[in-house]
């Protein structure tokens, strides 16, 4: 199995189960979130002053040093917005730390996900050790789009590129060069986001398309 049907990009970042069940298009829920979101009821295009909540105990995820998410433009000068994306970038960075630790339960995953995102993520890293699989090198972050709605929720769109991350045997530690070699590197997303209680925005939805035009 290579890297495009155990794709990197979703199990680094996607709520859904894509590649492995052939889909490439986002559902109508996921579109509306990020593209009419400041037309819906409650919605605002002028975003309070919001921060991450100093009280929420995020979890500290650390990455080993072959292995790197590497997130440009992730700074809007918006601070509800800014707050979104620092939690994305923490929800990234965890379900990366799951794969590569094997971690099917993981806190930190949990801590970022919930419902729908929660449930397929399991599944995802599970994938992972059915195939034997962990990964190496770098994955780029970039172009991302908050859409705020509500007070609580939020789509948020943006790419990934995954050419120079690769698969890697967890039995043999043998990075497969050839394993990104198929298809684009490119993948666009759509993630639903919804501010908890303790102020943390997690995941609760979301989906994916490998060589949106809107990434190459």
């Amino acid at each position: 199995m290579n890297r495009r049907t155990l794709s990197l990009a979703l199990a680094a970042a996607a709520t859904l189960v894509l590649s492995a069940c052939g889909t490439d298009e986002a559902p109508s829920s996921a579109k509306d979130t990020i593209e009419g979101a400041e037309k819906g009821e409650g919605a605002q295009k002028e975003s309070p002053s919001a921060e991450p909540s100093k009280a929420a105990g995020r979890p500290e995820i650390k990455l080993p040093d072959d292995v790197d998410n590497v997130f440009e433009g992730w700074k809007t000068g918006d601070k509800t917005k800014d707050a979104i994306l620092a939690d994305l970038e923490q929800n990234v960075d965890a379900m990366s730390d799951a794969i590569l630790r094997g971690e099917t339960e993981s806190p930190k995953v949990a801590f970022y996900r919930q419902e729908e995102a929660l449930v397929s993520s399991v599944k995802w890293i599970q994938a992972w050790l059915d195939e034997d699989l962990s990964y190496t090198g770098t994955v780029r972050y970039y172009q991302p789009n908050v859409v705020l709605s509500g007070d609580r929720g939020a789509g948020v769109g943006y790419c990934a590129d995954e050419s120079k991350a690769f698969n890697k045997s967890r039995k043999t530690g043998k990075v497969d060069k050839n394993s990104n070699a198929d298809d684009s590197p490119y993948i666009r997303y759509v993630m639903q986001m919804r501010k908890s209680d303790d102020g943390v925005w997690q995941a609760v939805g979301g989906n994916s398309k490998r060589g949106d035009a809107k990434c190459g």
